[in-house]
């Protein structure tokens, strides 16, 4: 059999527009000799439409296209995800669905029977689950459909409850002879491992085929990274996509694999990189925003935004402003100045040294006759703020800001000031993830300049100022972060695990603390298992210690 899959990358709401890029797709993969034809987990709409669907014509606009796309299906069948209206005539309730479409009409729809409610998924407030996945007769085999959540089950069992039945279970008793599986998985570094043993599985189990179709692309904080798949029944990889690219394939089952048919493998640096140029370029363009600006102080946070911002939209379309005061370092200017000619940025510079002055003397009522502290210093990043912001009315460009998750934890930042953006490109990179990205966009030749990796990290709001005036180490910091955050440890937990029971409580305090920075940051793009904002909902009112 010779299956095509269509690993698209559709926009949330653009009904027309991914109705086309499906119409495109299913007859480019007939073309090929496609004999039925896969597309992603609510391809229809884009994933994730969340509350769209209470709108009150969302429903019904959507099954309109979803019509109109069957009218364009021919003898070669077609499966993908859309939005059903479940047909009880009481209160409108939904499902999660996908439809089989062949000669011009929708033949029958299969729901999702497992609804994933946890992490950055809420799926039962606006869905209601299937009773068993749908079996179809066709040329003479019996295919199974499932979508994304439905076959992790067993060791991969990831929802809080398995008090229905497994449909990977009822598809094995029922020896289908192939498994097809919509999906919209969103991307985190290291996933797709689990991903392969996860599909490996089933197919073992089932002792059938496993085809998995995953949607690409970046819709607001998530990142779908694709890597469809197709495994054989003894858990074999037949084919892998790429990932982080919007693909359509016709794969053989009756041949042998060939090399091209098999992506290789990422490295963790090449997979975040990618990563989150996916995310700004489609956060940019599905808002059509043609430009971005950026901060550029010197320091390595700003750089690597600014080199992710290129690939991502252009070097024509990326502005950088530096915003030097009297605190800041000659070096800091020239390495704002050396990255923007390398990358072939225009940069922009304003002084924000009279706006200080002006905001000093305009509070001296207040601040006048107390000691210097964070106040004056937070007075340079709100100026700062308030310029690149106006910049973004003017010239209709995003604004991105640049802090790394290692500060947004802490609360190294300051509210409007470096934290204003339409987007924040690193909000789940730690810093020392961020070194390991500046080291490898330098791989080849120097970008970020040597001297902006190697020297002390600042944020220059007070002379000879450096982090570790007050914060640990950043591997440290990291390392605490990781495990109190991501991990979900305890205290007691991190300290027994080596870490410095005054610094790790410290830290934890500090995290917990600043729940309230975070709420008012700029949606930031996901690359952990956890990340602050989409994912991880924390009350800011607490008083919980462990």
């Amino acid at each position: 059999m010779k299956i095509g899959v269509a690993q698209l990358n559709t926009t949330v709401g653009d009904l027309q527009g991914n109705a086309e890029k499906i119409i495109s797709a299913y007859k480019q993969l007939c073309e090929n000799g496609a004999e039925i034809v896969l597309f992603s987990e609510l391809v229809v709409t884009g994933y994730s439409p969340r509350d769209l669907i209470q709108k009150s014509h969302f429903v019904e606009d959507n099954f309109i296209s979803l019509k109109k796309i069957a009218k364009e299906i021919k003898d070669v069948p077609a499966v993908l995800g859309y939005v059903e209206k479940v047909p009880d005539g009481k209160i409108s309730r939904y499902y999660n669905s996908a439809a089989w479409c062949q000669n011009g009409e929708i033949s029958f729809s299969a729901q999702k029977c497992l609804l994933p409610s946890y992490g950055v998924f809420e799926e039962i407030r606006n869905f209601i689950a299937g009773q068993v996945p749908k079996i179809i007769e066709w040329k003479g085999k019996r295919i199974g459909i499932t979508i994304c959540e439905d076959i992790w089950t067993g060791e991969f069992l990831q929802t809080y409850r398995m008090d229905q039945l497994d449909p990977v279970i009822y598809l094995k008793e029922k020896k289908v002879d192939l498994i097809l599986n919509l999906s919209a998985s969103p991307w985190n570094y290291g996933k797709y491992k689990l991903r392969e043993k996860l599909l490996c599985a089933v197919a073992k189990c089932c002792n059938c085929p496993v085809v998995y179709c995953n949607q690409i692309g970046g819709n607001d904080e998530l990142i779908y990274d694709g890597r469809s798949e197709i495994v054989n029944s003894d858990g074999s990889i037949r084919a892998l996509f790429p990932a982080f690219e919007e693909t359509i394939k016709v794969i053989d089952m009756d041949r042998p694999p060939i090399e091209s048919d098999i992506c290789k493998e990422l490295s963790q640096k090449e997979e975040i990189y990618k990563g989150l140029i996916l995310g700004v370029k489609d956060y940019a363009n599905k808002l059509n925003f043609k430009k971005a600006i950026i901060g550029i102080s010197g320091g390595i946070d700003s750089a690597v935004v600014a080199c992710i911002a290129v690939k991502a939209l252009g070097a024509e379309n990326v502005i950088g402003l530096s915003l030097p005061s009297k605190i800041s370092s000659e070096h800091s200017k020239i390495d704002a100045q050396e990255l923007a000619r390398n990358l072939g940025i225009h940069l922009i510079t304003l002084s924000i040294q009279d706006i200080v002055d002006n905001l000093e003397k305009t509070l001296q009522p207040i601040i006048g006759g107390t000691p210097r502290d964070t106040t004056e210093e937070n007075i340079q990043a709100r100026a700062r703020g308030t310029l690149i912001m106006a910049t973004s009315n003017k010239l209709n460009a995003l604004v991105l800001s640049t802090g790394n998750k290692s500060e947004m934890a802490v609360g190294y930042c300051t509210l409007y000031g470096d934290m204003v953006g339409g987007l924040a490109v690193l909000a789940d990179v730690l810093k020392t993830q961020v070194y390991e990205l500046a080291q490898y966009i330098n791989r080849e030749k120097e970008i970020i300049p040597t001297n902006t990796i190697f020297k002390p990290p600042s944020a220059e709001l007070r002379e000879n100022q450096v982090d570790q005036d007050s914060l640990p180490p950043y591997d440290i910091l990291d390392k605490i972060i990781t495990l109190y955050v991501e991990e979900q440890l305890s205290t007691s937990k991190i300290i027994e695990l080596g870490l410095d029971p005054k610094i790790t409580k410290d830290i934890i305090r500090k995290i917990d603390l600043n729940e309230y920075k975070r709420k008012q940051a700029a949606p930031g793009l996901r690359i952990s298992t956890i990340a602050f904002g989409v994912g991880r909902r924390m009350p800011i009112v607490q008083k919980y210690l462990n």
